[in-house]
């Protein structure tokens, strides 16, 4: 069922690629309907997003306020909770905070010896929309590890858009956006939804970025409206790659590869190995626990499609190969993993020991979610506070840093044939 992969055949290369190949808005058919729906929601704002949302969530608007969640309907969402569900939300979004609390950058200056003060100024977005998923299954962790870096960093209007497919809402999705400091809730979603908080709608306010995943329609969307609102990232599937000594419980690793592909059929899940034996205990650990799966087929279709467990010479070879995949999820199973930290390079988030499996990260551990997919922790980061912070540089010159810095810059305006530059520094040197 799954694919097996040995790194000294001659094609692996070959085969590593076309395993690893994805691009989630090639879709030219689909960049194309999203296209017409953001024209349609740009000219008919509030009016568009209610035929666009009675034909895909199966819904009978007829204004925006039946769209639309008040703030104490999220308090009632989480007071329902049971006191079991109330307890897990609530400390995960402590954790999460807390460690974002970590992570806040604030302003800083210095001065130079002739009085010129240097520095940078830290600020909040004023304004961020969320997109939460509403399709094959409710999120509520995504709208904690969304919303509450944002609120951390000083966001003070946070717009939720949520699709609620016949309806029907998800209490944990709503009581999440209690805690987290959500201000609007929109029961819209898809590719109308990304269009509403780019540019706006009578109801709808434009916001200024946009995170949070979706389908293909959703990341399309999002790459299209790009430049007119900032987003977090344009996410493929979800990503687990294990690198493993050979001395885990073997049914432990089969089951964090389902943790992944059990996201859709899409999701990859890979093992590295340099033990052939282990590999094989895996793969009958897989056989052995798939049919106990509510999520088999979705499972199976991704293990068959994008997984692979691959034989390695050694651990080297393995943190190497790693590193050219440069996963979404990293687990080192292994006994020393601080050992191999310095050898990693691209991940997105490291889960560290054999005791450290990648689902505590979804929910509860405190570290982001939202990771770079795709190979793009080669040179993207996990959401967090400073994704929405912006940075103002700071220049305050003194008369004598007037004179000093504008030799400088007049020498060098003059070089670019940008005689106002030049002038302009002259003017304030001293005769």
């Amino acid at each position: 069922m799954i694919t097996k992969l040995v790194s000294t055949q001659v094609d692996f290369q070959k085969k590593l690629s076309s395993l690893l190949a994805w691009d989630s808005v090639s879709n030219k058919q689909v960049a194309q309907t999203v296209d017409d729906i953001i024209t349609k929601i740009r000219n008919n704002g509030d009016s568009a997003l209610m035929d666009y949302t009675n034909t895909f969530d199966g819904t009978s608007a007829t204004s925006m306020e039946a769209l639309t969640i008040k703030l104490p309907a999220l308090k009632q969402a989480f007071d329902t909770l049971n006191e079991k569900q109330k307890s897990a939300l609530t400390i995960a979004a402590d954790r999460v905070r807390l460690y974002h609390e970590k992570q806040k950058q604030r302003t800083w200056t210095y001065t130079e010896d002739d009085g010129t003060m240097l520095g940078q100024k830290i600020t909040p977005l004023d304004r961020v929309g969320l997109y939460v998923p509403g399709g094959k299954a409710a999120y509520p962790s995504s709208v904690l590890m969304n919303a509450i870096p944002a609120k951390v960093a000083g966001v003070q209007d946070l717009i939720m858009v949520v699709p609620t497919p016949n309806g029907t809402s998800n209490s944990l999705v709503l009581a999440a956006a209690y805690i987290s400091g959500v201000t609007q809730v929109f029961t819209v979603g898809g590719a109308q939804a990304i269009a509403a908080l780019a540019y706006g709608t009578e109801t709808i306010p434009k916001v200024d970025k946009i995170v949070g995943p979706g389908n293909i329609y959703v990341a399309t969307a999002k790459r299209a409206v790009f430049g007119q609102v900032g987003i977090d990232m344009i996410a493929g599937p979800s990503e687990i790659l294990i690198i493993c000594d050979g001395k885990t419980n073997p049914d432990w690793i089969a089951m964090d590869l389902f943790s992944q592909a059990e996201h859709d059929e899409d999701a990859q899940s890979i093992l590295l190995c340099p033990d052939a034996d282990f590999i094989n205990q895996v793969e009958k650990s897989i056989a052995k626990l798939l049919p106990t799966m509510d999520r088999k087929s979705i499972i199976e279709t991704a293990l068959t499609n994008r997984g692979a467990l691959i034989l390695t010479k050694d651990m080297d070879e393995a943190i190497a190969l790693s590193n050219q995949i440069a996963p979404e999820h990293l687990e080192l199973s292994v006994e020393n993993p601080q050992e191999m930290l310095d050898g990693i390079q691209h991940a997105g988030a490291i889960f560290m020991g054999r005791y450290t499996c990648e689902s505590l990260g979804d929910y509860c551990a405190g570290p982001n979610h939202v990771l770079p997919t795709s190979g793009t922790a080669r040179f993207s980061s996990p959401l967090g506070v400073y994704d929405f912070q912006k940075k103002s540089s700071l220049i305050m010159v003194s008369d004598q840093g007037a004179n000093t810095l504008g030799k400088i810059a007049a020498t060098l305006a003059d070089g670019e044939g940008l005689q106002a530059h030049a002038e302009s520094a002259k003017y304030r040197m001293k005769k």
